[in-house]
């Protein structure tokens, strides 16, 4: 058992999904993601850790209060954590004793791994009929690539994501952030509680790839049809101009797009182009993309953020400012809307996303951040659920 300490205590499992019992085996990143967003509704989510800690602990930025990984404090929010050595029989026999009275599990192994140890769906269904076993891998539980390492950036780039990304005579970008892993996650979850629904024990497919590919839109349907092929634009968009990131004069950036007609036209007015005939339509307006994207800037760097906005605003057409964490951190709508919350714990609080959605009478809840090492493994060993 770790020396860290644990935190607050666990408390008993509250809110629309209090029914559900979930074991989490998965590690980085959408398996605890998506095992997170059911913790964040009520599920009793018990995880569990091999001998030494899951390597998310580890992982990027650490709380220099206490060493622990960020991305664990918030990933696995919300869950009773136990170390489970599923080599040896004493621990997976508790292992099984939880998986036979649980609702879920979700893991994230290699596909393959859990048959080689004894643990595949077809001796876990026989045991609990019942069982959702969410299964989320880089490229499926099988195909040509199922046994290949997935990891987001590999699914990013196979998807059609990547070559999109970035400026047009620039590399392929693949995004700043763990995009598919925060998506998949989500995709995860809604399959799983679509299993559940079904009332019948199953197993969820899910895969980094294939979620990113949904992201594409009709872009396959658009290369099925006609041959042709989204061009990467940078901050462009095909069927909408303007659109994409734009300098102020006080070196202050602004967000805007133009993605109906009628917002298009109000925009063109602000402009100062409103009677431009290349502008007033959908085909003009893509016709002319280079000499309207150059309106469109030099509009913005002859003004302060402050004046464009407002000027946009005005004519009820989309804009908003492009904000880092610390602009984040003090705006006040983020703060309205309660989207960063303080979670307590044996510090002063961790900041961090609160959940998801809003129910207005059955509404989520972060009850503790990512426990330490084993925090509930002495009560989990001995009682079970």
């Amino acid at each position: 058992m770790s020396d860290a300490t644990p935190g607050p205590a666990a408390q008993p499992p509250s809110g629309p999904l209090a029914d559900l019992r979930v074991v989490d085996m998965s590690t980085v990143l959408a398996g605890p993601n998506c095992a997170r967003y059911l913790a964040d509704f009520g599920a009793d989510v018990i995880k569990v850790e091999r001998p030494g800690g899951d390597s998310l602990r580890n992982m990027a930025w650490r709380d220099p209060r206490d060493g622990e990984g960020l991305w664990w404090k918030l990933v696995n929010r919300n869950k009773r954590t136990v170390v489970l050595d599923i080599k040896d029989a004493d621990d997976t026999a508790t292992l099984l004793s939880l998986l036979d009275e649980a609702d879920v599990l979700v893991e994230n192994s290699r596909p393959g791994t859990l048959e080689r140890l004894g643990l595949g769906p077809d001796v876990l269904l026989a045991r609990n009929p019942k069982l959702v076993i969410t299964r989320i891998s880089g490229f499926g539980q099988d195909g040509p690539y199922a046994s290949r390492a997935g990891f987001a950036t590999i699914a990013e780039a196979m998807s059609g994501l990547v070559a999109l990304s970035g400026n047009p005579d620039g590399q392929p970008l693949p995004p700043p952030i763990a995009l598919t892993d925060e998506v998949t996650g989500l995709a995860a979850a809604f399959a799983t509680m679509v299993a559940l629904h079904s009332g019948v024990g199953q197993v969820v497919d899910a895969n980094l790839l294939e979620t990113m590919f949904h992201m594409m839109g009709p872009l396959v349907s658009l290369f099925g049809v006609t041959g042709e092929q989204q061009p990467r634009l940078g901050a462009g968009l095909p069927y909408t101009v303007p659109r994409g990131t734009y300098r102020c004069s006080d070196d202050l950036w602004v967000a805007a797009s133009t993605s109906s007609d009628s917002i298009a036209a109000r925009v063109m007015h602000v402009l100062g182009v409103g009677d431009d005939p290349r502008f007033v339509d959908f085909a003009g307006r893509t016709e002319h993309r280079e000499e309207l994207e150059q309106i469109m800037t030099a509009w913005c760097a002859a003004r302060p953020r402050r004046e464009v906005i407002e000027a946009f605003t005005a004519a009820d057409a989309a804009i908003g400012p492009v904000l880092d964490m610390a602009d984040i951190a003090v705006d006040p709508h983020f703060a309205n809307r309660g989207a960063i919350e303080v979670v307590a714990d044996e510090f002063d609080g961790t900041p961090m996303q609160s959940v998801i959605a809003r129910l207005s009478a059955t509404p989520g809840a972060i009850r503790w951040v990512g426990r330490g090492l084993d925090a509930d493994g002495d009560e989990i060993t001995a009682t079970g659920w």
